[in-house]
């Protein structure tokens, strides 16, 4: 009987891929789950799983972090959210992962894939996390996964207009859509591409290519007015040089100041 960990921060994606997993694959025992890395790691050696599901952005110690520490104790299945630089490289690979959110035709082709595979010797994967390695080390979050109840959707990144601190989690805002994630903001901040996501005050980061344009309010302070929100977000003192700068139109080419 083959035996299982799982290694996933969100508890409720966590206990949805299990289930997934179970219905699929009846004989897979789940001997151990993990909600960060460094916690995948003992349990691995102390369980001794022939395979491991990791989320690849685990806190503490990152999926590709466990698998490493693994190396060839188990077979490695990557649980991702669809980047496509990402899925290339596992695919030219031939390494087994599960693409987000986890569906149950999804899960039913892995588990034909793995029955397949467990038999045999796990495969060395050494060169293919040194080169995820140094990609997650400059590419940007590309996607947000979303936990509703018993399902997990993902958003992507570039359809995020701002993101806002409420407590411990951050609400992420779309032109049509508003959810809760558990992640704090500061931590979110340092994940997103700075190009492209830019704080306007504390708690309030919003996506730069989103912007309509800037107005100012009745204090003459700006605000920012983004492309399908009718709501306007006010622009701190700290902020707001870069914003003022965005503001003032560009001068026609070889125009000067008119009197």
């Amino acid at each position: 009987m083959p035996t299982a960990l799982i290694a996933e921060s969100e508890p409720l994606l966590r206990d949805e891929l299990r289930a997934r997993l179970v219905a699929a694959w009846p004989e897979l025992r789940v001997v151990a789950e993990a909600a960060h890395g460094a916690e995948a790691i003992e349990l691995a050696v102390l369980h001794e799983p022939d395979l491991a599901f990791l989320d690849l952005r685990l806190p503490v110690r990152s999926g590709l972090d466990v698998a490493r520490a693994l190396g060839q104790r188990c077979h490695v299945v990557f649980v991702t959210a669809a980047d496509p630089h990402v899925v290339a490289a596992l695919v030219a690979a031939a390494v087994d992962y599960l693409p987000l959110p986890p569906t149950v035709g999804r899960v039913a082709a892995l588990v034909a894939r793995l029955k397949a595979r467990v038999p045999a010797a796990p495969p060395d994967i050494a060169a293919l996390i040194a080169r995820l390695a140094a990609g997650t080390g400059t590419l940007p979050l590309r996607w947000i996964r979303v936990s509703s109840g018993a399902t997990t959707r993902v958003i992507a990144v570039d359809d995020v207009l701002f993101f806002r601190a409420e407590d411990k989690h951050t609400r992420v805002v779309t032109v049509d859509a508003e959810a809760l994630i558990r992640k704090p903001i500061n931590e979110l901040q340092d994940e997103l591409d700075p190009d492209a996501f830019g704080p306007i005050r504390r708690g309030t980061i919003v996506n730069l290519r989103a912007i309509a344009r800037i107005d100012r309010d009745a204090r003459g302070a700006p605000v920012v007015v983004l492309a399908g929100r009718v709501e306007l977000l006010a622009v701190s003192r700290s902020f707001a040089p870069r914003f003022e700068a965005m503001r003032r139109p560009a001068r026609a080419p070889g125009g000067g100041d008119s009197g």
